[in-house]
């Protein structure tokens, strides 16, 4: 990287000095009888280029780096007057000639600062992009490497209340579950799945729920729109079903309910949760790891193109998600 911003550096120089000297010819080009020969027209040019460029060089690469960087601005200014004299007197070899020469100078120096600043302050900018880039793409792969163990957590929970029953279907289940941590496991490597791909994944999901609740819970799961082509990031729905069924229908022996749906509209995501909520479950209870990472990954991955609404009612709990699939998310 050190050497690319060296070759750019160079690269960007000797373009500025061919500028320099094109303009500069082009500038006298009406006095250029004034001059015996075009080589002396030519040469008159390129000693004037040598001379601002000269002292560009030792301002961009001297000057500001050791002292205004470094916050010395008396003695850079007095450094920059008295380079700007010196260059002046060897141009015209009197100082009674300076003024016209220092005050070019002067214009030439600040044009060229202006461009410099300009310059650094776009690399910085992109520095600081790319940093800020990286430190969401490390934090987004600490909150996926969470929902793993949390999904697979909780659905082992199920399987062993099954085993514990001695059903007859904790081997398929055990078969279900292998399919759902299979495509967990690849769309975890992923920055986004095929929206269906990911609606069969819950509906898997609440299959495998279905059985070990039995009768006792009513699980509705509706889709509505054209989701074709639409992708979304992977295991970003899944924490409000889990959380709809390990604090509504899971946390009770009595008959509840979870509707789930989902709609498209115009590239839009809504996405709806309502479970039935026992009526001694505090609200503290509904604060658990999977939704506080499902918050910070909606953050960082759809940050204004996204509306979480959780209502935590007496007998009731929705959740209301609307995302515009139409995002990128980033970009890398």
């Amino acid at each position: 990287m050190f050497n690319r911003y060296i070759k750019n550096t160079i690269l960007i120089n000797i373009g500025a000095f061919l500028l320099v000297f094109m303009l500069e010819t082009l500038s006298n080009l009406f006095f250029k009888d004034n001059f015996e020969t075009s080589y002396l027209f030519y040469t008159h040019g390129l000693n004037y280029t040598l001379m601002i460029m000269g002292f560009i060089w030792v301002n961009h690469f001297i000057l500001i780096p050791f002292f205004l960087d470094k916050k010395r601005y008396f003695l850079y200014g007095i450094l920059l007057i008295g380079s700007l004299l010196i260059f002046s007197y060897l141009r015209t070899n009197s100082w009674s000639g300076t003024s016209k020469i220092f005050f070019f100078l002067l214009y030439t120096t600040g044009a060229g600062m202006a461009v410099f600043f300009l310059r650094r302050n776009m690399i910085i900018q992109k520095e600081n992009e790319e940093k800020e880039k990286l430190q969401k793409e490390m934090e987004l792969t600490y909150l996926k490497e969470q929902v793993n163990p949390h999904f697979l957590f909780n659905s082992l929970n199920s399987i062993y209340a099954l085993s514990r029953q001695q059903s007859p279907e904790t081997p398929d289940l055990v078969m279900q579950l292998s399919e759902l941590m299979r495509y967990q496991l690849e769309s975890s490597k992923k920055d986004t799945v095929l929206l269906k791909e990911e609606l069969e994944f819950i509906e898997n999901y609440l299959l495998l729920e279905e059985k070990r609740l039995s009768k006792r819970c009513t699980v509705e799961f509706l889709i509505n729109g054209d989701f074709l082509h639409l992708t979304i990031s992977p295991m970003l729905l899944i924490p409000f079903v889990e959380n709809a069924i390990k604090h509504g229908a899971q946390s009770t022996n009595e008959q509840s309910i979870i509707d789930i749906s989902v709609t498209i509209k115009k590239s839009t995501l809504h996405f709806c949760v309502v479970n039935s909520k026992p009526p001694m479950i505090t609200q503290s209870k509904r604060k658990g790891l999977g939704l506080e990472n499902v918050r910070r990954r909606l953050n960082l991955l759809y940050p204004n193109s996204h509306s979480l609404e959780i209502n935590d009612m007496e007998k009731l709990y929705r959740v209301n998600l609307s995302i515009d699939l139409t995002v990128s998310i980033l970009k890398k």
